[in-house]
């Protein structure tokens, strides 16, 4: 009987797939052969969407072979995460300083029109031809005007109160600021969540109307006092500065675009056994390379509070590759970046002990593996196994970190002044909405999902839009930058051209994912039984 009922199901299951072909067949008879191709044509300018590594080497490919780009970053200043960092694996090259000169390239080059602190709020339109909004949030600040000088946030009534974004709130910034020193464009940015003028239209005896006919007057090159304008208008040589000024919407017209929205940090309190945020000698990954950081809280010196550590330890994978945290991939540099920034504490002080704990170590790029036994043999310490909690030792500032070496089969504490966690990276805030906005799929861990994983690595399913760097999946710099120059170079082969041919959208049924629906199913069923 079970037989009999098997082989049922398999017949119904030959036609209903008999049925689908007929149907498909119908319908390219009919339908199909009679689509028409129409060829537009191609509007000589792209879109960058993000200014980090990846999108910067895409922006200037385009722009060195003619074409115009409009490279669009949503934060003050271009250079991404990389900006942050202190030494780049495994040459130990300085970040800054390989990085600055491409800033400075994007930012003087005249092909490309920079709009930075600016955000996508709107894409129409198809392959050569994309209608694109693009919400230019205001500064405050007269870009043309400003000369980078620091006059106005040293006077500023609310100095050093804020948090500073690039420095992960371990330094404090004021109402107005430059994200960091050498940060392109070179031009200050008033926080309007948090200066008085544009919040409450007052700051000191100075309002916004006596500030705006201030502004006039010095324009005639008259002086002003504290009580006509708030301090920095006072301080401003430039005269700079505009309290009136108001968000704008820009509209672009681009033949194609290339996404680049790079990546954020895994919140380590997914891993709340890890007590990030409850113990100040937790810290993770990219604070680290801020502490590091001769432009960092401490100039380079790796104190945390006030201490200097004499025993660390890094733990890898946090985030990353578990289910119960919602990011089961891989990472990438996650290995690599705690090896490199052991090596960075070792030498700046050569008597701490350092540990690592891992699941695997993945050295798989170029000079990676000898990287790794390099700071193997200078004396860092690798323990198969991750930790299962850290703690406070009782009447101490020193934490616990409590952890099994699957090596050994042995559980084993260690106390640390430091912990460092390995967090993994994920899509950056917001991209899941900018890639709907661009009908851009996304693959299951969020990333933006490719044309094919193999032969498309940059190309998305729809035509003219190309992904590269983070935003496509966690890579390193140097993928970021062959991923970026990949995807400029399609998209100048579309913009050469000068042409495209757009086809009629024609839906398909994807078999891997299609369950059939009962209707056809009863009809399968139906027809198996003549």
């Amino acid at each position: 009987m079970a037989t009999e009922t098997e082989n049922k199901g398999v017949k119904g299951e030959d036609a209903t797939r008999q049925v689908m072909m007929t149907i498909k067949d119908k319908v390219e008879h009919k339908f199909l052969e009679k689509v028409e191709e129409k060829e537009v044509k191609v509007v000589p300018e792209a879109l960058v969407i993000g200014g980090g590594i990846a999108g910067m080497y895409a922006a200037l490919d385009i722009a060195e072979a003619g074409f115009k780009v409009h490279l669009v970053e949503r934060t003050p200043s271009i250079g991404g995460h990389m900006a942050q960092l202190d030494k780049t694996f495994p040459t130990l090259d300085c970040s800054a300083c390989i990085l600055t000169p491409r800033m400075v390239d994007v930012g003087a080059h005249p092909n490309i029109d920079l709009l930075s602190y600016s955000e996508v709020v709107g894409v129409e339109g198809s392959v050569g031809n994309f209608k694109v909004k693009v919400l230019k949030k205001a500064r405050y600040v007269d870009e043309d005007k400003c000369t980078g000088c620091s006059t106005c946030s040293e006077v500023c009534r609310l100095k050093n109160r804020f948090p500073n974004e690039f420095d992960l709130g371990l330094m404090k910034r004021s109402a107005i600021y430059r994200p960091y020193p050498f940060a392109i464009p070179a031009i200050y940015t008033v926080d309007g969540e948090h200066c008085l003028m544009v919040k409450k239209g007052k700051c000191g005896k100075a309002t916004l109307e006596s500030t705006i006919e201030a502004v006039k007057k010095k324009e005639e090159g008259k002086e002003v006092t504290k009580d006509e304008a708030p301090p920095c208008v006072v301080a401003c040589d430039a005269n700079a500065i505009r309290h009136d000024m108001k968000d704008e919407i820009i509209e672009l017209n681009v033949g194609g675009i290339i996404v680049a929205t790079g990546y954020d940090v895994i919140d380590p309190r997914v891993s709340p056994e890890y007590k990030y945020g409850v113990y100040p000698n937790v810290i993770h990954g990219l604070e680290f390379e801020r502490y590091s950081s001769a432009s960092g809280p401490t100039m380079g010196k790796i104190e945390i509070n006030g201490k200097t550590p004499r025993d660390a330890v890094f733990i890898s994978c946090v985030g990353s590759r578990n289910k119960q945290t919602g990011f089961e991939y891989c990472s990438r540099v996650c290995c690599m970046y705690l090896a490199k920034q052991a090596h960075l504490l070792q030498e700046k002080v050569p008597d701490c002990k350092i540990t690592i704990l891992y699941q695997d170590v993945r050295a798989f790029g170029k000079g990676f593996e000898e990287f790794y036994s390099r700071v193997k043999e200078e004396g860092v310490t690798y323990r198969r196994g991750l930790a299962s909690e850290i703690y406070k030792k009782p009447g101490s500032d020193r934490v616990v970190v409590r952890a099994e070496d699957t090596m050994l089969g042995e559980p084993y504490e260690l106390e640390a002044d430091l912990v460092v966690l390995g967090v993994g990276l994920r899509p950056s805030e917001g991209s899941d909405k900018l890639f709907k906005m661009l009908g851009i799929s996304q693959s299951v861990d969020k990333f933006a999902k490719e044309a094919h994983p193999k032969l498309r690595p940059v190309d998305t399913e729809v035509e003219g839009i190309f992904i590269t760097g983070c935003a496509q999946g966690p890579k390193d710099i140097p993928d970021s930058v062959a991923q970026g120059k990949a995807a400029a170079a399609a998209l100048l082969s579309l913009l050469a051209g000068g042409k495209a041919t757009i086809r009629s959208s024609v839906a398909e049924i994807e078999e891997d994912i299609c369950v059939g629906c009962h209707s056809l199913r009863d009809m399968a069923e139906q027809i198996a039984t003549k």
